[in-house]
């Protein structure tokens, strides 16, 4: 690259020059005209509260960082592998849009047998996604139309708001609470129906809670949809990850519930599989039909040696024994740093589910907001403000606890000195 200074002649010899400020004037002029030409939709969209603590943090050094959900194992060896095979057999080209024949089959044979499942077919019924991020994307974007509403329990993951809204749709919070250990109950999903409401939303294990729920309650809520006509999209991506007696019960499943449900599910949490970015939909073959249409014209398939990777994940049982492996290790994190959290005074229920904690922040006279930017400054450790994940969240902040057991250690001496300084 040539970095010579380069000479411009003088002002007095440019027929039409224009001053420093005159076009810093008509850059920022133009910057306002762009501003109010973005879509209303994009202009609703906030940002996601998850990225401004975890980009503060990239800029200090020795901080604990408990904001990313995300496993901190490497994909399991037989999975790796099996991804790594395929790229050096050269398989690099686009696959079928709606996922390689074979993968959709497995998930397919493995959601019957794990969850009793309906007999999905695996070519109309099935759609391998760019992890369930696109999955969501597209079910809102194939079933919502301007003035739709959505029911959307809360505190829940950050996308699902932002994915309704870029459909053209309303949310509808229906607020969850510590006190009921952040369980959606028939009587809110009843009290915020409308003329106008097509869907509701639920995510168990919950992103940022941990609450689960089972199938006493969960049956309760699939008589509403059905007795409502709701269609329910259900956010499975931590079906593995839950813990003690817990067991997962897979919403489509339950009696009527496979006609107006749309399964989403993934590999990213469960095998360790983040970067691969496989998820996956299963439905009606007419709504998987739609998504199956926008996703053609949105990615063309998902990432080949992802989907190798994944039908590795599916069946084989070595993989099987990794995931084990992982939800126990999961757990003896998880009971270790809500304990603690707990006897620093930091109020915290118990999560049955995925690899978040949620305490309660109220007693330290802090707002959740000031709360996490206080702690990451003085004591290095990055945590996020629970109203960021909507209504229910306030005085709460989400901790992500898959970082190695002796961070968690350190990270609550850390808050244990913060809270003490702050009288708690």
């Amino acid at each position: 690259m040539n970095t010579t200074l380069m000479t411009y002649p003088e002002p007095s010899t440019v027929l039409l020059s224009t001053t420093e400020d005159e076009r810093s004037a008509q850059s920022g002029g133009l910057r306002r005209s762009l501003q109010s030409r973005l879509s209303t939709r994009v202009r609703r969209v906030p940002p996601s509260p998850i990225r401004r603590y975890f980009d503060l943090a990239t800029t200090m050094d020795d901080v604990i960082s408990l904001g990313i959900g995300e496993p901190d194992y490497v994909t399991p060896p037989p999975i790796l592998e099996a991804g790594l095979n395929s790229l050096r057999q050269g398989n690099t080209a686009y696959t079928p849009n709606a996922g390689v024949p074979e993968l959709r089959e497995a998930v397919t044979q493995m959601l019957t047998e794990r969850y009793a499942a309906p007999a999905y077919d695996p070519e109309t019924e099935v759609l391998i996604t760019v992890g369930v991020s696109e999955a969501m994307f597209l079910t809102m974007q194939a079933l919502i139309d301007p003035g739709d509403e959505v029911l959307v329990p809360q505190p829940c993951f950050v996308s699902y708001t932002a994915d309704v809204i870029l459909a053209g749709g309303t949310v509808v919070d229906i607020p969850t609470y510590a006190a009921n250990s952040f369980v959606l109950t028939p009587a809110q999903i009843e009290a915020a129906i409308t003329p106008r409401t097509k869907a509701l939303l639920i995510g168990y294990p919950c992103n940022p809670t941990g609450a689960v729920m089972n199938r006493e309650e969960l049956s309760a809520i699939a008589r509403v949809a059905q007795k409502h006509d709701l269609i329910v999209i259900s956010d499975e991506i931590y079906d593995r990850l839950v813990y003690d007696d817990h067991k997962h019960v897979m919403f489509a499943s339950l009696p009527g519930m496979a006609e107006r449900t749309v399964h989403l599910g993934g590999m990213s949490k469960d095998y360790a599989m983040t970067g691969w970015r496989i998820g996956y939909a299963a439905g009606p073959a007419e709504l998987l039909g739609a998504m199956h249409r926008i996703h053609q014209y949105l990615i063309m398939s998902a990432p080949t040696g992802g989907q190798a990777a994944a039908l590795m994940a599916l069946t084989d049982p070595c993989a099987e024994i990794a995931v084990q492996e992982m939800v126990a290790s999961y757990n003896d994190r998880r009971t270790f740093f809500v304990d603690g959290l707990n006897e620093i005074g930091l109020d915290c229920f118990e999560p049955k589910g995925a690899f978040y904690a949620f305490p309660s922040v109220r007693r330290t006279g802090m707002n959740e907001y000031e709360f996490a930017e206080k702690l990451l400054r003085e004591e290095k450790v990055a945590v996020i403000p629970g109203s960021g994940f909507g209504a229910g969240g306030s005085g709460h902040v989400r901790c992500a606890y898959p970082v190695h057991r002796q961070k968690l250690e350190i990270a609550l001496e850390r808050m244990y000195r913060f809270v003490r300084r702050y009288g708690v």
